[in-house]
């Protein structure tokens, strides 16, 4: 099979271009005519260039939009509307294009007998992995409309939450950034000149002076240097996370710095509870369950202990023993895991755990800004106060000197 990548037109007039694995440029075209799309042009094109292009593309489809499609979609099949026309419904109201594209296919591969997991499993940089494996089980069990409707409240909590982290940290990057490009103009044009001023006097400098005269010579020289100090941690971030040693080294600092922690770590805790509650209910095995979230928690530190927990439980020991090993989970989850595996209410503590450290990051969040404020002020002062002491010095060495 080769891949092409094409330019078609759709039934409402629009250009849809995307890529199709495919024999032939006569048999893309027969695909295409199958989604409603009038070929206009077919190229062949590398698998290397098509992941690259995939990848890309699926970047413009939004949580919201996944979140949108499960909901209408379980909808839409609960009052008893047939999946083809459920999706052609969809595919004509979304606004999309790529996804539109996207769903289009899913709607291809069904209608030439695949399973709707099937379906969505050729798409993997679009769906994510709780997703399909929920509709796995949704289709096995007869409860399709039912997983639908799970995916899109579980999605829904994670965009909530990732929401309320970005809005935790709006206020401490615009401190940092307006605060660091005042101090940046200060260095670079107010403190050259008042040096000037005091080297003109012919007085002796302090140590302390003279470390500012010649931070002031460098800031005045090499002032755009200053600028490309914010990218530099964001940099040494990036190049962290090429190196999978490295990559547990940043992602261990996140959940053990200062502050930073009482948010990322909360998040961390929130995400796994809510993933273990919503796969729990679903039915799907323990082992299994624990693969799914050590894949989707995005801490390579969290990723590590769930997955020894794993061997663990494999091994005979109970849940709330296997997690009591890893210090990353607090004494609460260990606790309610506990009485969950006691009681056999396992689901329903975890979803007491997820909306306990949801309602936490929330609180956090909106108490973030009053932790870092006077931080952001205190360095700021000791830096401003350290400029004063460091000018003022000579001055009043000179007019002691004067004095009688």
């Amino acid at each position: 099979m080769n891949y092409y990548s094409y330019k078609a037109i759709a039934a409402n007039g629009d250009i849809v271009t995307g890529t199709v694995e495919a024999d032939s440029a006569e048999a893309v075209d027969t695909i295409l005519s199958a989604r409603a799309l009038y070929l206009l042009q077919a190229k062949k094109t590398g698998k290397f260039v098509t992941k690259l292009q995939t990848r890309y593309k699926a970047r413009g489809i939004k949580r919201k939009d996944i979140i949108e499609f499960a909901s209408s979609l379980s909808v839409m099949i609960k009052g008893g509307v047939p999946i083809l026309n459920a999706l052609d419904d969809i595919v004509s109201t979304c606004p999309n294009k790529y996804f539109r594209s996207i769903i289009a296919e899913v709607r291809q591969t069904i209608e030439m007998g695949s399973t709707f997991t099937d379906a969505l499993r050729n798409h993997r940089a679009v769906f994510p992995d709780v997703m399909i494996r929920l509709v796995m089980v949704g289709e096995e069990t007869g409860r399709f409309e039912e997983s639908l409707a799970n995916v899109a409240k579980h999605l829904q909590k994670v965009q909530d939450l990732t929401d309320t982290v970005k809005r935790a940290m709006v206020y401490p990057i615009f401190a940092i950034v307006t605060t660091g490009g005042a101090m940046v103009f200060w260095l670079a044009y107010v403190l050259p000149k008042v040096m000037q001023v005091i080297v003109s006097l012919n007085v002796p400098m302090p140590l302390l002076t003279r470390i500012l005269y010649g931070v002031s010579k460098f800031t005045e020289n090499y002032w755009y240097v200053l600028l490309l100090v914010p990218a530099a941690p964001f940099l040494i971030v990036q190049l962290m996370k090429l190196r999978p040693a490295s990559r547990y080294q940043w992602d261990r600092i996140k959940i053990n710095l200062p502050i930073v922690k009482l948010l990322v770590h909360n998040k961390l805790i929130a995400h796994f509870s809510e993933q273990m509650r919503i796969l729990i209910s679903a039915g799907i095995p323990i082992d299994r369950t624990l693969d799914v979230v050590a894949e989707v928690m995005g801490n390579a530190v969290f990723m590590k202990a769930i997955l020894q927990v794993k061997e663990d439980i494999m091994a005979g020991s109970r849940i709330s023993e296997a997690l009591r090993l890893h210090p990353v989970f607090p004494p609460l989850v260990i606790r309610m895991v506990d009485v969950g595996e006691t009681s056999g209410s396992l689901e329903e503590q975890f979803g007491f755990l997820a909306e306990q450290y949801f309602k936490k990051v929330d609180d956090i969040s909106d108490r973030l800004g009053k932790m870092i404020e006077p931080i952001v002020l205190i360095v700021i002062g000791a830096m401003l106060g350290l400029m004063i002491v460091g000018v003022m010095l000579p001055v009043y060495d000179l007019f002691s000197k004067i004095g009688p």
